[in-house]
C-alpha cells in the first residue's frame, strides 16, 4: 500500500493532534516495511517540537511536500488531485477539518466530543461550523478510529455513527516517559524552584479540567498535611482564571504554584519528580497525561468518569470529580500513606507497559489494510 497521512497537523498549533500523528508515523514505519507512508507536510506552518525529516531515516517515508494551509479552501480544491498523483491507496486524516471529496478511501481519528459536552467554550457560530465539519468528515470516512472506548461511544450516541464504523485504538506515552534520573529530578527542581514534596498536575486550564474543585480540594486535604505544594502546569488560556481566582480568595498562594507551559525535554523529570499525580478532569477522551504519569512511576489519583478508568484500570486512586470532599480524601490517603504510594506507584508502572505505539500502530495498520481490500472489492 501506498499510505497517505496528512502531517500538515504536526505544527504548534495543534500539539495534541501532532504528537499523536508524528507517534503514529514513527511507529508505522519500522511495522509497514511492504508499505510507504507518504507523509504531507507544509514547511509554512510552525513547528517547534518535532523533526519531520528526521522520519525519513527509515526508507519507506517519503515526505510530500504541500504548500496548503490547514482550515483552507485551497485543502478542498488541491488535495483530492495531489492524494491522486501521490498513488495513495488510502488517506488518513488526523482531524475533521480534511479534504472530503477523496479518490481514495479515507480513515479519520476522533478524539473527543467538547464541543457538544461544553458549548460554552464556542460561540453558537463556531459550534454549528464544527458539527457541519464533523459529519461532513464522518460521512466522507470509509473507517474511524476512536481514541479510548468511551470516545467511541460518544460519537455513536451524539452523531448516530455505526458502531462498527469505528475502531477504538488507545495511545500510548512516549518513549522517553519512564522513571527520570535522580540527577535530572534535582536539575529540574533547581529551574523551576519547586521544593522537594510536590503533587502535580499537567494540563491546560479550561473548566472541565475541574482545577478550581482540585484547588479547594487541596486546600482541605492539606489539614492532614501541609509539607506538600500543587503544581499546575500547562498551558494557560487567559479566558479561564477560576483556579488562580480560588486560590486568590482562600489564601492559598504558598501552597498552590501555577507554573505554566513546560518544555517536553523537562516533562519526565517533572513527573517523576512528583509525590504523585493528580487529574480531577470532568471529561476526557484520553487522558494522556494519566498515562504518562503512571510511565514515570508516579502514583496517580484520578476521576472515576469518562475514558479515564479505561486508562488506568486498578492502578490509580479514583474519585468523583464533581465531589471536593472525594478529591480531598483521595489526595490526604495519597500524601498520609506510603505504603499505597509504593503500590500504586508498581501498579501504574506494570500498567502503562500495556500501552505502546508499536500496538497502535499495529492495530491500526490492521484497519487500513481492511479499508484497501473493501475498496478493490467493490471496485
Amino acid at each position: 500500500m501506498r499510505i497517505g497521512i496528512d502531517g500538515r497537523y504536526i505544527q504548534d498549533h495543534f500539539p495534541g493532534i501532532g504528537r499523536y500523528t508524528y507517534s503514529l508515523i514513527s511507529a508505522l514505519a519500522p511495522l509497514a516495511t511492504d508499505d510507504t507512508l507518504v507523509v504531507l507536510h507544509n514547511p509554512a506552518l510552525p513547528n517547534s517540537r518535532y523533526d519531520l525529516a528526521a522520519l525519513t531515516r527509515h526508507p519507506n517515508v517519503e515526505l510530500a511536500r504541500v504548500d496548503v494551509p490547514t482550515f483552507s479552501l485551497a485543502e478542498q480544491l488541491r488535495l483530492p488531485s495531489l492524494i491522486s498523483d501521490l498513488a495513495c491507496d488510502v488517506f488518513h486524516s488526523p482531524y475533521y477539518v480534511k479534504p472530503y471529496c477523496l479518490p481514495v478511501p479515507s480513515i479519520l481519528t476522533l478524539y473527543d466530543v467538547i464541543p457538544t459536552r461544553y458549548p460554552a467554550y464556542y460561540s453558537r457560530h463556531t459550534r454549528l461550523l464544527i458539527r457541519l465539519l464533523k459529519r461532513l468528515a464522518l460521512r466522507s470516512a470509509a473507517h474511524c478510529l476512536a481514541i479510548s472506548e468511551t470516545t467511541k461511544g460518544d460519537f455513536v450516541r451524539e452523531y448516530g455513527i455505526a458502531p462498527e464504523h469505528i475502531t477504538a485504538i488507545p495511545l500510548a506515552a512516549d518513549g522517553r516517559f519512564r522513571p527520570a534520573k535522580p540527577a535530572a529530578v534535582v536539575a529540574m527542581r533547581e529551574r523551576y524552584r519547586l521544593p522537594p514534596d510536590y503533587v502535580l498536575y499537567l494540563g491546560i486550564n479550561k473548566p472541565h479540567k475541574n482545577l478550581a474543585r482540585l484547588v479547594e480540594a487541596w486546600s482541605k486535604s492539606q489539614i492532614a498535611n501541609g509539607k506538600s505544594q500543587l503544581v499546575l502546569a500547562g498551558q494557560e488560556d487567559p479566558r479561564y482564571s477560576q483556579a488562580k481566582q480560588r486560590v486568590k480568595e482562600m489564601g492559598l498562594e504558598e501552597g498552590v504554584r501555577f507554573l505554566g507551559d513546560v518544555g517536553e525535554a523537562d516533562l519526565p523529570a517533572l513527573y517523576s519528580g512528583a509525590v504523585a499525580f493528580v487529574f480531577a478532569s470532568l471529561y476526557e477522551g484520553f487522558g494522556l497525561p494519566v498515562l504518562e504519569a503512571m510511565a514515570c512511576g508516579v502514583p496517580v489519583a484520578c476521576s472515576n468518569t469518562s475514558s479515564l478508568p479505561e486508562i488506568v484500570g486498578d492502578a490509580a486512586l479514583t474519585f468523583d470529580p464533581t465531589d471536593v470532599e472525594a478529591i480531598a480524601a483521595a489526595l490526604s490517603r495519597l500524601l498520609d500513606d506510603a505504603e499505597l504510594r509504593a503500590e500504586l506507584r508498581q501498579l501504574g508502572l506494570e500498567r502503562a507497559r500495556h500501552f505502546t505505539w508499536t500496538e497502535t500502530a499495529r492495530r491500526t495498520l490492521e484497519v487500513y489494510r481492511t479499508v484497501c481490500v473493501l475498496a478493490e472489492r467493490e471496485v
